[in-house]
């Protein structure tokens, strides 16, 4: 994800100063990858150089200074853009969970013990993000989260079983 488009997206609403930014990314974003203040400040610093935001005003109300940022037409341009365009499945397989089953494999390992403790955390984590769509204080966002998590650790779930069940085959066809 481009930290970028996400301080474009949500400059998109309003202008807003960096920590306005980084707290609208925790709340708006649940689950996702943190984003640093500095990463926020030294993004925004960039977006200002390529002309996609511009200082609005600073402000102090009592505290210390703080910029706030606005979107150029060319930054909502560029944000409009990026909107339209489509996620392209990812090409090849890179996730950690293949990786170490097939590693398991090449070092002689039971890959069928990592399986099962994976299997564990995944239903842990299934119980925790089952218990946000329940939460009677979850927003929009959090609950979205929820959803996309659980259905992908669903589908490594499958993924397990399936592998689990390959194993099994191979071991017998060797045997």
């Amino acid at each position: 994800m481009s930290i970028p488009h996400i301080l474009l997206g949500l400059l998109a609403e309003r202008p807003k100063h960096g920590y306005e930014l980084k707290r609208e990314h925790d709340e708006r974003l649940p689950g996702a990858k943190p984003v640093a203040y500095g990463q926020v400040y030294s993004t925004l610093q960039r977006l200002e150089r390529d002309g996609l935001v511009a200082v609005a005003e600073t402000v102090s109300d009592g505290g210390p200074e703080r910029t706030v940022y606005r979107l150029t037409d060319e930054g909502r341009a560029r944000i409009r853009a990026w909107l339209g365009e489509v996620e392209p499945p990812a090409p090849y397989v890179s996730g950690a969970l293949f990786t170490r089953v097939v590693l398991a494999l090449v070092a002689g390992e039971d890959p069928q013990l990592y399986l099962d403790r994976q299997r564990a955390a995944h239903l842990a984590r299934m119980r925790e993000l089952t218990a946000v769509k329940t939460d009677p204080d979850r927003t929009a966002a959090r609950l979205l989260a929820a959803d996309h998590a659980l259905l992908h650790l669903d589908a490594d779930l499958r993924w397990m079983d399936l592998a689990a069940r390959r194993l099994a085959d191979l071991t017998k066809e060797i045997a």
